[in-house]
């Protein structure tokens, strides 16, 4: 399934419906996979704003986890078990809340639906015949075949990737000034996910407001340069990226990201 930028290479407005129970079944027991809720979300804010998180589940069973998705604003909704109730209250609840959401707020228009269960997939198709965007995102081992066929675009846990940043970089890596590192690793970071986006042209524009969705505090001021035209100018000094000039706007243009696994041109 293709990845595509929104229309007109506008960032989406996400809302994000987890099964955390579904979830926890792909990564439960597996040496050396560990749930992070930063590691979803991270990838989900290269796509767009998040304006929904909610998770659901019968979290006296997951209580190792609630301490992370508080700290990240997930609204957690709590699920009676299922011996309970005689079926499974978590998904119903999920896909009202979901239906509910994509006929009251018309400017969400990306859902993402974190589970591997195909009980979603009609839901799915119900979100998309409203004109919806549909992601799916789960674990490989758990994930339903139907479910992740019938979204437009489907992301797997163990892809994500961590986060790499200065404290985590290889040493090789870390020939970037110390008082440089944070902003250079968020700038890249920002880049290689409008590349993973499909981005065709990368406006230093669409950068900054990147990298401002990944750490709402970002400013360029506050690691010394007047404009975020002197951070890039900067960072294409140090032969981290190229840059161009936008006839047409005047504004910079990223030809170009050498950090980090290599060479990424874009024309």
């Amino acid at each position: 399934m293709a990845q595509n930028p929104a229309p007109s290479g506008q960032a989406r407005s996400l809302a994000v419906f987890i099964d955390f129970e579904n979830l926890a079944l792909g990564f439960t027991g597996r040496k050396g996979v560990a749930f992070d809720i930063h590691r979803v979300l991270d990838r989900l804010l290269e796509k767009g704003k998040v304006l929904v998180k909610t998770a659901y589940a019968d979290w006296g069973s997951f209580r190792e986890y609630t301490h992370q998705l508080h700290e990240s604003g997930v609204e957690l909704i709590e699920i009676p078990k299922r011996s309970m109730t005689g079926k499974n209250s978590a998904d119903i609840r999920l896909c009202v809340d979901a239906m509910d959401l994509s006929y009251s707020k018309e400017h969400i228009d990306t859902f993402v639906v974190v589970s591997g269960d195909s009980d979603f997939a009609p839901l799915v198709a119900k979100l998309k015949e409203n004109g919806k965007y549909v992601i799916g995102l789960g674990m490989k081992g758990s994930t339903s075949k139907l479910l992740a066929e019938n979204c437009d675009e489907f992301l797997y846990y163990e892809d994500l990737g961590a986060a790499e940043g200065p404290e985590t970089a290889p040493a090789e890596k870390k020939k970037i000034p110390k008082e440089k590192r944070e902003v250079f690793f968020l700038l890249f970071d920002a880049i290689r996910a409008l590349q993973r986006e499909n981005y065709g042209v990368i406006y230093s524009s669409l950068v900054k407001d990147t990298m401002k969705r990944k750490r709402p505090s970002f400013n360029e001021a506050s690691h010394g340069y007047r404009s975020f035209s002197d951070l890039l100018e900067d960072a294409e000094k140090a032969g981290y990226i190229a840059l161009k000039t936008d006839e047409r706007s005047g504004t910079y243009v990223v030809t170009r990201l050498d950090y980090g696994g290599g060479r990424s041109r874009r024309s």
